[in-house]
């Protein structure tokens, strides 16, 4: 099996070879960038397993390459930024990214999470099954979901919950049980906030009222429910 490579976006360049030294040891193979501009540039050669990326830079905010990457991919985002107000996170994963990571931080937490985003990319399509609910269908030999004939741009981690949420209609998901499956046993390093998100950003490509959801139900105080309409 291939080294996964994954692309750095950080201008402090100590962090950068601090977090590129400590993921080679890991077995990674790792390419840098200290400017939004020098990062497209590597996307586009290199091809990366997944993209650790800062948000201040100094051409640019890294949410806007964010959004780039997300028009035609799927590779996973982990943002690693200075930002630590809940609203920078929260707009952080509302424009893409899997996941968000404040500093100082863990080098050992930084490999779990992205450890865990890229086990999920790979376990995305194994199965070549099509779910069906409604007008929401999901192709898991594609890793590919469209709402009619339309094709929906899904991150990983909202297919990995659209997925489980079609395995499991009409019945109501903890949110605890939903931490477990789609973030593993590693459920501790993420919170509810991360989780709510994500199923804002969800309901935001498969609903046509995003605010009054017809698939996608929160039960208060438990978690949520996706309603099978298999005869829509």
């Amino acid at each position: 099996m291939r080294e996964n490579k994954i692309l750095i976006v950080e201008d402090d360049r100590g962090v950068a070879e601090g977090i590129k030294f400590y993921l080679e040891k890991e077995g990674y193979r790792v390419v840098m960038a200290g400017s939004l501009g020098g990062g497209r540039v590597l996307y586009r050669q290199e091809k990366p397993d997944a993209v650790l990326l800062d948000l201040n830079l100094p051409d640019g905010d890294g949410m806007s390459f964010c959004r780039e990457i997300r028009k035609n991919s799927q590779v996973p985002i982990l943002m690693v930024t200075a930002r630590d107000m809940e609203t920078d996170e929260v707009m952080g994963l509302e424009t893409g990214a899997d996941d968000y990571l404040t500093k100082p931080f863990s080098l050992t937490v930084l490999r779990t999470r992205l450890r865990k985003l890229l086990e999920r990319q790979q376990k995305g399509g194994v199965e070549n099954h099509i779910l069906k609910s409604g007008e929401i269908f999901l192709d898991e030999s594609r890793t590919s979901v469209r709402k009619g004939a339309e094709s929906l741009n899904l991150s990983m981690t909202e297919y990995r919950l659209l997925r489980l949420f079609l395995k499991n209609p009409n019945q109501v998901l903890l949110k605890e049980q939903i931490l477990a499956v789609i973030w593993d046993s590693e459920s501790n390093f993420v919170d509810e906030n991360t989780l709510a998100v994500n199923i804002r950003r969800l309901r935001k490509k498969i609903e046509s009222d995003p605010s009054n959801p017809m698939y996608l139900k929160t039960i208060h105080g438990m978690g949520y429910l996706w309603e099978d309409l298999k005869n829509a």
